[in-house]
């Protein structure tokens, strides 16, 4: 076998139909859209998403709408209460944090949040602070470092 002796498979390769050409060429007249309403006009594509007027397909699911904000930042979150473990006068950093078990990994920043009390001052350095978080560690006597 040789090049020259290869051939496509029947039906690989079907002909363009060259529609309205006449009668003969067997899309001739109507071209194969029918008599009459608007298929068979110029134009007669439409919408892709029209489904002739029944429910569309989007608006039949429940499905949840709206924006998902692509640069959303997901904060590891730690609360004021689990501050309470550590000794008084600790710095409490993302190293800390790990070791005490309040954070799992140090691949999202963490935030510190402004649920229970803190009886201790701590110097707590974390990637955000609540505005309560920051007022109650502050109240205790501690320090708040961002970054």
């Amino acid at each position: 076998m040789k090049l020259h002796d290869l051939r496509q498979p029947a039906g690989a390769k079907t002909p363009r139909k060259r529609r309205g050409r006449g009668i003969a060429a067997g899309q001739g007249k109507t071209g194969g859209f029918g008599t009459k309403g608007s298929g068979s006009r110029a134009g007669r594509g439409g919408k892709l998403y029209f489904e002739g007027g029944q429910l569309p397909l989007v608006r039949r699911l429940a499905v949840k709408r709206g924006f998902r904000n692509v640069n959303r930042v997901e904060y590891a979150v730690v609360n004021v209460l689990d501050l309470g473990n550590f000794e008084v006068g600790a710095v409490v950093d993302t190293e800390a944090l790990i070791t005490m078990g309040l954070v799992k990994d140090d691949s999202k920043p963490i935030k510190i949040l402004g649920e229970g009390e803190l009886d201790r001052a701590l110097t707590v350095r974390a990637d955000a602070f609540s505005e309560a978080a920051q007022a109650k560690i502050e109240a205790a006597g501690g320090t708040v470092e961002i970054g």
